[in-house]
């Protein structure tokens, strides 16, 4: 079992967070899913920047994942 995630991984939740939201009708609801997104976001840039400080916890393809959505 792994318990740390790729950037892309987290913001792929992020943005399930956000189809989630769009789809809401009661707004406490909506902002919530919106709020986790954005927690979600910030975990992925916190990995992404761990990473780029310390290619060596990379997970296997990060790297490249990283390299890619950079551009």
């Amino acid at each position: 079992m792994r318990f740390v995630k790729k950037a892309s991984e987290y913001r792929q939740h992020a943005q399930e967070c956000r189809n989630l939201a769009a789809a809401m009708d009661v707004p406490e609801q909506r902002e919530q899913l919106l709020e986790m997104a954005q927690h979600w976001e910030t975990l992925a840039a916190d990995r992404a920047a761990l990473v780029a400080k310390h290619p060596e916890l990379a997970l296997k393809g990060e790297r490249e994942e990283e390299a890619r959505h950079r551009r």
